[in-house]
C-alpha cells in the first residue's frame, strides 16, 4: 500500500511515524554529526537519498524493506541533520565520512548492498570504490554524472519567499523535475521537499556533473544495476545510460519503472519496491577484478 496525505497534519504523522520506529545514531565527524537511522532486521542494505534530499527522500520504501532487510539510511554530509564533511568540494570526501559511519554501525566484516538514488548514486560510488570489501552490490536510482547532458527542466526559486507562494514554488519544482504526474505531489511528498531544501548546504551539481559518476565507477569492484523511472525530466533516456554503465560492468542491468519521473521510488512506491527486492534477492555477480 502506497503511503499519501491528504493534509500537511497527516503527511506530518506519516513522517513521524516512520522516524519513531527507527534507531537513531549520530555520528562524529570534523565539523559536527554525521545522522544515521536504522530500521529492522536482516541482511544490511544502505540507501542513500538524492540532492536536497534527507532519509525522508525514502519514506515509502523503508518499511517494506525493513520488513526483511536492516536499512540503513543516513543524512549524507552536508544534507538534512547531517554536518559537512571536511572537504566538501570533493566527492571523496562524503565517501570517506560514510564509510566511516557504516563501518562503525555494520561492523568492518558486514557485506552490504547500497542504493544511491541520484546525487546518492555518486556517494554510493566513491563509498563502494574506498570499501569494496564491505560493498555487495550497487545499485544507482536515476544517477547523474554519466557523461550526458541533463534534461529540459525548470528551476522554481525558493528564497525569500513565505505562505502560498513558497508551497507553490516548492510544487513547481516537484513537478519539473521530480515526479512525471502532477497528481502524485501529494501533501507528503510537499513537506519532504519543504523540509529538506533548506536543509541543504552541499552544493551537488559540480561534485556530480558531467562525468564524475562514470570517473569513479571505473574503481568500483562490486556488479552495478541500474532503476530508472521511465519519465526522468533529469536524466532521460535510461537505455543509454546503461549502455554507458555496461562499458564498466557489461552485465548491468537496467529496470525502467513505467509512469515515473526522477524521484521514481517515491512516485511509483509499490513497483519500484517489487523492483528492488528482486535485485536484493538476485545472487549477485562476482566482483570484477
Amino acid at each position: 500500500m502506497t503511503l499519501s496525505a491528504g493534509s500537511p497534519r497527516e503527511a506530518e504523522d506519516i513522517l513521524a511515524r516512520i522516524e519513531a520506529q527507527a534507531v537513531r545514531r549520530d555520528l562524529a565527524s570534523q565539523n559536527g554529526p554525521v545522522v544515521w537511522r536504522v530500521w529492522g532486521s536482516g541482511p544490511p542494505v544502505l540507501l542513500l537519498h538524492g540532492s536536497h534530499g534527507a532519509w525522508s527522500h525514502w519514506a515509502r520504501n523503508i518499511e517494506a524493506l525493513a520488513s526483511w532487510r536492516t536499512v540503513i539510511v543516513p543524512d549524507i554530509p552536508g544534507f538534512g541533520e547531517s554536518a559537512l564533511p571536511p572537504n566538501p568540494d570533493d566527492a571523496s570526501s562524503f565517501g570517506e565520512e560514510l564509510a566511516r559511519g557504516l563501518s562503525a554501525i555494520v561492523g568492518s566484516d558486514a557485506a552490504v548492498d547500497i542504493v544511491g538514488f541520484s546525487t546518492g548514486g555518486l556517494m554510493g560510488a566513491h563509498l563502494a570504490a574506498l570499501a569494496p570489501d564491505s560493498v555487495r552490490r550497487l545499485i544507482l536510482v536515476d544517477p547523474g554524472g554519466l557523461g550526458t547532458e541533463v534534461g529540459d527542466y525548470q528551476s522554481f526559486a525558493v528564497r525569500g519567499l513565505s505562505g502560498e507562494a513558497l508551497r507553490q514554488a516548492h510544487r513547481g519544482n516537484l513537478a519539473s523535475m521530480m515526479l512525471h504526474e502532477p497528481a502524485e505531489i501529494d501533501e507528503l511528498a510537499l513537506l519532504i521537499q519543504s523540509r529538506n531544501a533548506p536543509l541543504t548546504r552541499a552544493y551537488a551539481r559540480p561534485l556530480v556533473l558531467p562525468d564524475r559518476l562514470l570517473e569513479v565507477l571505473s574503481r568500483v569492484r562490486a556488479p552495478i544495476d541500474l532503476i530508472w523511472g521511465e519519465h526522468d525530466a533529469l536524466h532521460p533516456d535510461g537505455a543509454r545510460h546503461q549502455a554507458i554503465v555496461q562499458g564498466i560492468d557489461p552485465q548491468c542491468s537496467l529496470s525502467i519503472i513505467p509512469a515515473a519521473g526522477h524521484w521514481v521510488m517515491f512516485e511509483a512506491a509499490e513497483a519500484f519496491n517489487a523492483t528492488l527486492r528482486a535485485l536484493l534477492l538476485d545472487p549477485p555477480r562476482r566482483l570484477r577484478p
